[in-house]
């Protein structure tokens, strides 16, 4: 297989009105759309890959029925891109026992001569909505995107994402810092890839077991917590409920 498990640690840390930081351990996969990993049975369980978790539109049967690839080539259509079979690599959570819960999914994007092209960043609140982000970084992987999701109950859909997104060789390190005037909330998450193996993947799901519900009940805990703080929240814009998924 392609695939590789990336052994991650993911930061978070709230500046401003109150300065709130938690960190932990997991483990993502780094996966090729036009390789996916094919599993022996025993191990599906703990890896599974579908392609209603990401983008498309979740109550079109069109969109249900593509595949993970051909959800990213009819999102990029949307936006005048064609890679011409070219290559997308994706940093992802995957199900484990058929649950899946992913903060944040990238897609790096490349033509068939193998030149960058783009970057979709895929968020999904807790709330059970997403939205990508297209953006095209320079060759540090630096770009900026306008928020545009309902993520925290503490920040309004306000401000801008500064985003640092390279493409992981055998190392993962990734960046997000959302400003409104100043910076308020940064995210950071790094990792070193390893090969895909039976093995590897038993280990991984023995050190973390069940990581994406653990992940899900780390941010809903901290969320408590920031609430018992005082801080305030702000609700839902009823504009966004009426959304299409992306």
């Amino acid at each position: 297989m392609t695939a590789q498990l990336v052994h991650t640690r993911i930061r978070h840390v709230r500046l401003t009105p109150v300065r709130h930081e938690f960190r932990y351990r997991s483990y993502g996969w780094l996966v090729d759309l036009d390789d996916l990993p094919r599993l022996p049975r025993w191990l599906r369980p703990l890896a599974g890959f579908s392609a209603t978790d990401h983008l498309g539109d979740r109550d079109r049967d069109r969109d249900r029925d593509r595949t993970l690839r051909e959800n990213v080539d009819a999102f990029l259509a949307e936006h005048g891109i064609d890679l011409r079979g070219g290559s997308v690599r994706m940093l992802t959570n995957a199900r484990v026992f058929g649950y899946v819960f992913n903060p944040l999914t990238l897609f790096w994007c490349r033509d068939n001569a193998g030149e960058p092209v783009c970057v979709i960043a895929e968020v999904h609140n807790t709330y059970g909505e997403r939205h990508c982000y297209l953006v095209r970084p320079d060759r540090h992987g630096s770009a900026n995107t306008a928020k545009q999701l309902f993520v925290s109950p503490f920040n309004p859909v306000r401000g801008e994402y500064r985003l640092r997104v390279p493409e992981p060789d055998h190392l993962v390190r990734v960046s997000i810092v959302l400003t409104d005037e100043h910076p308020v909330f940064a995210a950071t998450m790094t990792g070193r890839c390893h090969p895909a193996t039976p093995m590897t993947i038993l280990r991984a799901a023995l050190t973390s077991p069940l990581a994406p519900l653990v992940v899900s009940a780390r941010i809903r805990w901290q969320g408590i917590r920031l609430w018992a703080r005082g801080l305030s929240v702000h609700p839902r814009p009823s504009s966004l409920l009426e959304e299409p998924s992306r």
